[in-house]
């Protein structure tokens, strides 16, 4: 299966569109406006995203500059569902990939995503950092799932801000710990927000992602990560990182 991640775009979606190369997947962790108030930043991303037909299936999440999609909901996804070849994940999941009933080593994957992250300055989809109701959030994580996508990191996984700011662990503790102590963690996890902490990691049995393609500045120099990954295995061999690679 060959995928793709991007995030935090932040309206400049055309400027990654030489850069994705197309596959099975392709993944948006959310960031896809600025102010979030302006319903067409929502109709200019779902028309470029929709119109990526070199990928089989394309899903994004919320971010907490997608103001729109929490205080407009129904105006907000009355734009996403005019477009029939996305899917926009909030706490929701979906299956791709090709499902044979004849096949034992059927490739599919269980995709969850979720836009919530802990309070950051009063931006949309935010809620208490040690408060119950984001507990509650990531207790609903479905322990089948393969790819999760959260808008923010876990913390300690690739939430470390850039210049000029340098702050550490600005991820979620209670992600973490949910992930910590679940018996079947995530294959993959995919996130954003934090776009100093763009990169990736394995453990050993997660994937850890944060593809944040702006930096601090809202400057586009990260590329998408485009990597085929087989879900049997958890094994991923990429094919497109950074132009250093």
């Amino acid at each position: 299966m060959r995928i793709t991640l991007i995030s935090d775009t932040h309206t400049k979606h055309h400027e990654v569109t030489n850069d994705l190369p197309g596959g099975d997947l392709l993944i948006h962790a959310g960031d896809i406006m600025n102010s979030g108030r302006n319903p067409g930043d929502i109709t200019s991303f779902c028309k470029w995203f929709d119109g990526l037909d070199q990928y089989d299936h394309k899903i994004f999440i919320a971010g907490n500059h997608d103001r729109m999609f929490e205080d407009f909901p129904e105006k907000s996804m009355e734009i996403v569902n005019s477009y029939k070849a996305i899917d926009y994940l909030q706490d929701d999941w979906v299956v791709v990939g090709d499902a044979d009933p004849h096949d034992e080593n059927v490739k599919t994957a269980k995709i969850y995503g979720s836009p919530w992250q802990p309070e950051f300055h009063h931006w949309a989809f935010n809620l208490p950092r040690q408060g119950e109701e984001l507990a509650a959030k990531w207790a609903a994580i479905p322990a089948d799932t393969d790819i999760l996508v959260t808008h923010g990191p876990a913390q300690g996984h690739l939430d470390a801000s850039g210049p000029p700011y340098n702050e550490p662990n600005l991820g979620c503790p209670l992600l973490r710990n949910h992930i910590n102590q679940s018996e079947a963690k995530p294959k993959i996890h995919v996130c954003g927000h934090i776009h100093g902490g763009f990169g990736y990691k394995f453990d050993g049995t997660t994937h850890w992602f944060n593809v944040s393609i702006l930096n601090e500045y809202y400057e586009y120099v990260n590329k998408p990560v485009t990597f085929d990954w087989d879900p049997i295995t958890n094994e991923i061999t990429f094919v497109k990182f950074t132009d250093n690679e």
